[in-house]
């Protein structure tokens, strides 16, 4: 019997208009989804390329190490075609140099605003907003729309159990819908073969989780629907309950929980950190300045009372040790501004994280904002990407700086200076050019980040389980509601 319930209900939505209109939807978005995803991919990478090929070439070209300044660039990611998340947001690249602060600069929205004053059409917009919207628009008049036409009256008539009836009424929307969602989804892939995108064994295995995530999505919302209805006497009281519901749900929870985790859990501006940085970095080398100041009477008191032959041969023995001694300091001073820089953002980062999980733990009790963040997640582009490539890039710039030492070591020119001495010019102090260009063979590479499958997918279980604890929860409520309708 409930095999036959659900062909009916299945037959009622594919003869349906509604159902055609639905398709087409679907076929349209999707299509037009992935397509505009391709091209911002394609677009992003192009910006990649035409950035890293002049960055290495200034590299190149450099007279020495120590002013050696360079880009480090943000790869894009090929699942940001179908979840953007914040990597249009963010920065593209970040300056690396022995003395500099690892800061993602330029992002694609701050270089083009008009693009982020209209968002790119993707699959989590999609998935969140229509196919949600659709969800309800299936099922608002599950229960209460045969009750108005008589046809509930008359199937209890026969002797139907209604937890069969319920059961046929969710098995049957859930794969109408889902028929109407998958095969257009499945077809708009055959665009990652068309244009050759580079989806790897790791990219198919999280597009598959992400399918998972929109599954158990829309049945969230199949199901909440089906509860309404049951709740309800009329089709209409049902579809504006639903979609008040739906508008709380996936516009207000998401948005309100950012505001109150922001006042619960305050985090300082970017402007503020930069002003502590800039005057503890004042601070420090006005101090160094008077240590130079102070060294240098000093040397110039060891001096006094010398003739002039003496006071050459005092400086040509000690010019080197002093030179040493006033680096080492110089140093001392750019590795306490660096250490202070460091705690700066790390404590910026710690409370940046408390907020946002105070915002995430708020929001989720919207399965679109679990949906949402599990999405972002798989693809590697939600709120913790800029912090994964500032981190990577941070660690880079230590492992660069130590072969900055290490080459100029070698080179025998600390701090990237010659001093030369000539009996007729005297000193004579100029930047190491011993080399035309700099050999950057052995320079490390910067590696970008990258997570595989298997470990975001630790990280996305709990949105998982939140959705399908939902869809549980809905479900009991929806069954309990149907026992007790009353069938008039």
């Amino acid at each position: 019997m409930l095999k036959t319930l659900i062909k009916k209900e299945m037959r009622l939505y594919f003869t349906s208009p509604g159902f055609v209109a639905v398709f087409g939807t679907f076929s349209v978005l999707m299509l037009l989804s992935i397509f505009i995803g391709i091209q911002e991919y394609g677009a992003a990478m192009k910006q990649y390329e035409t950035g890293y090929q002049p960055a290495q070439q200034r590299l190149t070209e450099s007279r020495s190490w120590a002013g050696a300044e360079f880009n480090v660039f943000r790869r894009p990611d090929p699942m940001q075609i179908f979840v953007s998340g914040v990597s249009n947001d963010i920065g593209r690249f970040s300056k690396i140099s022995k003395w500099s602060q690892v800061k993602l600069e330029h992002s694609p929205y701050s270089d083009d605003p008009i693009y982020a004053t209209f968002r790119f059409l993707d699959f989590n917009f999609i998935v969140q907003v229509v196919l949600s919207l659709l969800a309800i628009m299936f099922t608002f008049n599950s229960v209460c729309g045969e009750r108005e036409s008589g046809t509930l009256k008359l199937t209890f008539a026969n002797a139907v159990p209604r937890a069969r009836f319920l059961l046929a009424k969710i098995i049957g929307s859930w794969l109408g819908l889902t028929i109407a969602f998958l095969v257009p989804f499945l077809l708009s892939l055959l665009l990652l073969f068309v244009y050759k995108i580079p989806f790897d064994a790791n990219h198919w295995q999280k597009l598959v989780l992400l399918l998972f995530n929109a599954l158990l999505y829309f049945t969230t919302f199949i199901l909440l629907g089906i509860l309404v209805s049951a709740l309800t006497r009329t089709s209409a009281v049902s579809f504006i309950t639903l979609l008040v519901v739906w508008v709380a749900l996936v516009l207000i929870i998401p948005r309100t929980s950012v505001m109150f985790a922001a006042n619960i859990v305050p985090v300082p501006g970017i402007e503020e950190i930069d002003s502590q940085l800039e005057v503890f970095s004042t601070g420090r080398w006005k101090i160094h300045e008077k240590q130079l100041s102070g060294n240098w009477e000093k040397r110039n008191t060891e001096m006094s009372g010398m003739s002039a032959e003496e006071r050459e041969a005092y400086r040509e023995k000690h010019m080197w040790k002093w030179m040493e001694e006033d680096e080492e300091s110089r140093k001392s001073i750019q590795t306490d501004i660096s250490e202070y820089a460091r705690k700066l953002k790390e404590d910026l980062r710690n409370r940046k994280s408390a907020q946002t999980r105070l915002t995430f733990n708020l929001s989720r009790i919207s399965p679109a904002s679990a949906f949402s963040l599990a999405a972002m997640h798989l693809a590697g582009s939600g709120i913790e990407m800029k912090d994964t490539y500032e981190r990577a890039m941070e660690d880079y710039h230590k492992v660069y700086s130590e072969f900055v030492e290490r080459k100029q070591k070698e080179s025998g020119q600390p701090g990237g200076i010659r001093i030369e001495f000539d009996s007729e010019s005297g000193f004579s102090f100029s930047t190491a050019d011993m080399e035309k260009t700099l050999d950057v063979s052995e320079m490390p590479r910067f590696q970008q980040p990258r997570l595989h499958a298997a470990r975001i997918l630790s990280a996305v279980i709990t949105d998982f389980a939140i959705l399908l604890l939902e869809s549980l929860i809905i479900f009991a409520g929806a069954w309990l509601a149907f026992l007790k309708y009353d069938l008039r």
